[in-house]
């Protein structure tokens, strides 16, 4: 115990936390691109000087990249030379602790008293990074040159001062380079709005006892996490997810999740899991273990995040799998699609276990989609990405959320009036996905369907989503919720992607429609056991058809006014039985 009091830990303890959230707000409202000032898919945090271990994360910011971060962090402590205040490196390898090349990292030493005390970080999605398809999203890429502009940690900015002839380098081998110059200097920003806040932290606390309760939080963190897992019976737990396939091989990749707990420690094997994929659906380790941390914080979210949540967890590295991908091994779909299979093979493990804590699978897909193209309106090319939410899954508490943001990150769908400002784009729908939550005692959470229109111009579209061939899991008995569809319509007739919801390079024209429907959670329960009434609400709501709550739930609804035909409940209540 470092002898520090309750109230001056907890005080510093939001302190750290609130650097974080500055420095998450810094970069929202300084990005110029959608995907980061409206949908909100970047991080920020405090890293260790000597490991780049976590110190401190945003509140705002996304899980998958707690983990990745870290060894980011670490891959630039390891390669950096010469460093001093103002530097700042820039990265997107996914090889070195990376998630996609979209996904560009910023770290930066920050020093006190002359002395480095710890690293600031950032990652914040960038709409394109050169490859074979505006976007990034290269759902037939082979190796990862084709999917764009690999950056191991180089020094964008020394001194405080960038590197004009490396930052033209960047932008001459990326589209849209007029918009990623405001993202770069919004990016560095919020580090500097960090170092600002740290400064008054430690002036008011002092070093010696911000270091003490840094340490502290990290054992405490460790020791909580600690007992919740005790609480788990001792044994192994096994559990298994789908991606539905590579883009490239039309064949299912099977992740198998062994789950050991001894004591107050949890061992993860994923030996058997599919081997590497020709397509971008491979994991970088980073990626791998981030997911399975994200999972278990998702489990016990009372547990603050540092490095010590996660030091109990031990994860044997999957080599030989799709699951750890080695250069030059494609990987844009690891991170928005991949990671939230692992965790769902996490949660399928679990749910025996700790039933009271479980839920049914979410929607599980982050609905990448991009289009890029020239609209002669504005005489300038553009790329448009969405992101898109859909159901969460039942559990033993009730009904699951519908539309809710991914399993990996807190990031929104950008606000459609936002899109069709910026782009030629015009939505013709954007409503509930009926149907498709998953049936059970407590029903999931239902998906979206959205129809966006090409208003001028010609352009090319790519998407990357999953859970277009199996729907997400149902627990205890629930049903599987509702896969995700995509079409484009034209008038020449409809295009369906040969891989349910992966392609790219797709041509679009003027009055043509990209249609999408995302999943919805699986359910919780036996659906037999749902209440009668909360079927009758759903029905009128429009949540389910009358046949669709006869055949999930054997709930007859007859008449205009939806009368519950009590022989037929009570013949189903006596099957339960």
């Amino acid at each position: 115990m470092s002898g520090l009091g309750p109230v001056t830990l907890a005080v510093i303890q939001s302190g750290l936390q609130q650097v974080c959230n500055e420095m998450d707000l810094a970069f929202v409202r300084a990005a110029f691109s959608p995907v980061i000032s409206e949908a909100l898919d970047r991080s920020d945090g405090i890293y260790a000087a000597d490991d780049g271990r976590l110190i401190a994360q945003g509140e705002l910011g996304l899980p998958v990249f707690v983990g990745t971060m870290q060894y980011s962090t670490k891959a630039v402590i390891e390669r950096a030379k010469n460093i001093r205040p103002g530097d700042i490196f820039i990265a997107n390898d996914p090889y070195l602790g990376g998630t996609h090349l979209m996904d560009v990292r910023f770290t930066m030493p920050y020093f006190h008293d002359g002395k480095l005390f710890c690293w600031l970080a950032n990652t914040g999605h960038w709409p394109d990074t050169g490859g074979m398809v505006p976007g990034g999203f290269s759902a037939n890429a082979t190796e990862v040159e084709q999917e764009g502009l690999r950056l191991p940690p180089v020094k964008l900015f020394k001194e405080g001062e960038m590197d004009d002839e490396l930052l033209s380098i960047i932008l001459s081998n990326i589209r849209i380079s007029g918009e990623r110059i405001g993202d770069i200097k919004a990016q560095a920003a919020a580090l500097k709005v960090g170092a600002r806040r740290l400064d008054a932290l430690l002036e008011k606390y002092g070093e010696a006892t911000i270091s003490a309760a840094i340490a502290e939080l990290h054992d405490r963190a460790a020791q909580q996490m600690r007992a919740l897992i005790s609480e788990i019976p001792n044994g192994t737990y096994e559990g298994t997810a789908f991606v539905d396939s590579d883009g490239v091989v039309d064949e299912p990749l099977r992740i198998n999740m062994r789950i050991r707990k001894e004591g107050s420690e949890l061992y993860f094997d994923m030996e058997g899991s599919s081997p590497p994929c020709r397509g971008p659906m491979n994991s970088v380790i980073a990626t791998t273990r981030s997911a399975i941390y994200l999972a278990i914080k998702h489990i016990f979210p009372e547990v603050p995040i540092n490095a010590g949540t996660f030091e109990p967890l031990h994860i044997e590295d999957p080599k030989g799998t799709f699951l750890y991908a080695e250069y030059p091994r494609p990987v844009s779909g690891c991170a928005a699609e991949v990671s939230q299979r692992i965790a769902e093979a996490v949660f399928d493990a679990m749910t025996g276990a700790l039933p009271d804590r479980l839920f049914a699978a979410p929607a599980g897909t982050s609905g990448n989609f991009a289009l890029g193209g020239h609209d002669p309106a504005t005489d300038r090319p553009y790329v448009l990405y969405v992101i898109s939410g859909g159901g969460y899954g039942g559990s033993m508490n009730g009904d699951g959320l519908t539309n809710g943001c991914s399993t990996i990150g807190i990031s929104k769908t950008t606000p459609i009036e936002v899109l069709e400002q910026r782009y030629p784009v015009l939505f013709d729908e954007y409503s509930l996905h009926e149907g498709s939550g998953g049936a059970g005692e407590h029903r999931g959470g239902f998906g979206v369907n959205y129809r966006m229109r090409i208003l001028r111009g010609q352009a090319r579209a790519s998407m990357v989503m999953d859970h277009g061939l199996y729907g997400p899991n149902g627990a205890s008995g629930g049903a599987t919720g509702g896969v995700n569809r995509v079409v484009i319509e034209r008038p020449t007739g409809d295009y369906h992607p040969p891989h349910l919801s992966k392609d790219q390079d797709i041509a679009i024209a003027p009055g043509d429609v990209v249609a999408v429907s995302t999943p919805g959670g699986g359910g919780y329960g036996n659906p037999y056991a749902r209440d009668p009434q909360a079927v009758q609400i759903d029905v009128r709501r429009g949540y389910y058809t009358v046949d669709e709550a006869a055949a999930r739930f054997g709930v007859v609804l007859v008449g205009d006014d939806l009368t519950i035909e009590e022989e037929a409940t009570s013949a189903r209540r006596e099957g339960l039985a």
